[in-house]
């Protein structure tokens, strides 16, 4: 599919993720922009943006769909593969710049995994 041009729609999405350093969830996006743009509209440009590598998607607590910014991911290659951290205090939402390791497993073929690490964030923690 794929974003073929920067419509006003993206635009909003994007300046979005452009002025917030951690994950957003999908409900707090439809909240902040409900008064431009209808939910389908952003669903279906979350969709494409994800797509083209632009953002990637993870599920957080009470099963929530976040989304962040990828780094170096395209079309046809998501990369930044890593866990996620969300703050049982605040509900902050970061993604962890950690390695980790995907077990092989026989007779089966891995396309994604999802890991969120939940605890409290450094603001909480004092």
């Amino acid at each position: 599919m794929g974003i073929i041009r920067k419509t006003q729609s993206v635009a909003l999405l994007l300046d979005e993720f452009n002025t917030n350093s951690g994950a957003i969830s999908v409900t707090t996006l439809n909240k902040r922009l409900n008064s431009n743009l209808n939910k389908s509209t952003i669903y279906r440009v979350l969709d494409k943006l994800e797509d083209d590598g632009v953002l990637h998607s993870f599920l957080g607590d009470n099963g929530i769909k976040w989304y962040a910014k990828c780094e170096g991911c395209s079309h046809d290659n998501h990369k930044d593969i890593h866990p996620h951290f969300q703050c049982v205090v605040c509900g902050k939402v970061d993604c962890l710049n950690v390695d980790i390791v995907v077990p092989k497993i026989p007779n089966r073929e891995i396309n994604s995994t999802e890991i969120l690490i939940k605890g409290k964030c450094e603001t909480c923690l004092n």
